[in-house]
Formats: structure tokens, C-alpha cells, sequence
């Protein structure tokens, strides 16, 4: 099976106020974002950046699925969550922060936002692992109705917050989806450290 990259981006930042201040100059009127944690904010962002062209965008889709991987879960909203149930004199846990100690709810976003009715998943690596992205996102074509995948590598924990996003597609294009492809678009990248990418 031949598939495609369609779009992609790559976006770093250095802190949760840079994520804002990006979110701000996309001059979107999206209330609910304020309320998402720092991996829902990235997702989210990428999304809209890379999504922002396409032709009936907020139709309901059911052939596109939404795969994303990371390495530290929701560990950093885990964090603060745990900081609101750890003193027992202190007591006050946050049901705003328990809706995101599920790395998951990023898919949920994005498809809410979107109408994305497609197959969703959530996959923890150590590493960005091209050819494990690569066999991933192949198998969710063996379906009889996806025709696209948004799959992102989003990390958003303490200093490291990132989002390498790739829409795929069986749909011939200038740029074919392989291994060497992947790690290409995300190391070049990444080697820049903290800068916002757009291609």
C-alpha cells in the first residue's frame, strides 16, 4: 500500500505562556481552550494550523482516524492533579484537571473540534519511533472507510512541549510516507530547537 503525506507541521515551545501567546495570534475564537491542559493545547493548535485550508472542515467525516504517540502520557497534568489529593489536610481535588489525566482526551479534542467521527488511538513510546509510527498508521488503512490519518507525535511535558502532526493519505501526492521521510521531517526539525515551523 502506497500512502502519503498531504501536510505537516512542526511546532516547539519553550513554556505553556508561548502556547497562549501562538493560540492568541491564530485569532481564534475557541473558549474552551483556556480550560484544556498543555497536550490538548498543542494538538490543538497543530490541528487548526494544519487543517485551517481544508475544503468542508466541520462537516461530520467518518473516514478520517486521529493516531497520536507520546512519551510521557498526561504525566504532567497527572502532577498537578496528585498535588491536589496528596495532603490529606489539604484536600481539593479538581474534576477540570482529572478530565485530562488521560493522554487520550488531546484525539478528543481535536475530533470534537473537527467532527472527526473516525477511529482514534493513543500510543506511549520512549522514543519517537518512525517505523512504529509507520506500521501503526498503515494498519489503520486496512479498514473499508478510513481514507486519511491525523497522526501526531505530541510531548508536553515540563521544559519539552512539541507536536510533529502529519495528515496521510492513499492520495498521490509530491511526498511519499516512509520511515526515512519521517525521521527527515522531524529530526531536521527538531535540530532547531524552540523554533515554530510551518511546511
Amino acid at each position: 500500500m502506497s500512502l502519503y503525506i498531504n501536510k505537516h507541521i512542526w511546532l516547539s515551545f519553550k513554556n505553556s505562556a508561548e502556547i497562549s501567546e501562538y493560540y492568541r495570534s491564530m485569532q481564534i475564537n475557541y473558549t474552551k481552550f483556556y480550560k484544556m491542559d498543555g497536550l490538548s493545547k498543542l494538538g490543538f493548535i497543530a490541528a487548526e494550523t494544519l487543517l485551517k485550508d481544508n475544503e468542508n472542515r466541520f462537516e461530520p467525516c467518518e473516514d478520517i482516524a486521529i493516531i497520536c504517540f507520546n512519551r510521557s502520557a498526561s504525566s504532567e497534568t497527572d502532577k498537578r492533579y496528585l498535588s491536589t489529593i496528596s495532603d490529606n489536610n489539604n484536600y481539593f481535588p479538581s474534576p477540570s484537571l482529572f478530565v485530562y489525566t488521560l493522554p487520550s482526551i488531546v484525539i478528543g479534542e481535536i475530533a470534537i473540534r473537527n467532527k472527526f467521527l473516525g477511529e482514534t488511538s493513543f500510543y506511549i513510546s520512549e522514543k519517537f519511533d518512525a517505523k512504529q509510527i509507520m506500521e501503526i498508521v498503515e494498519n489503520a488503512f486496512f479498514d473499508n472507510y478510513t481514507k486519511q490519518v491525523l497522526f501526531a507525535w505530541i510531548e508536553s511535558f515540563e521544559e519539552n512541549h512539541e507536536v510533529f502532526m502529519s495528515l496521510v493519505s492513499n492520495e498521490k501526492c509530491d511526498m511519499e510516507f516512509t520511515k526515512e521521510q519521517l525521521k527527515k521531517l522531524y529530526y531536521n526539525n527538531n535540530a532547531e530547537n524552540g523554533e515554530k515551523w510551518k511546511i
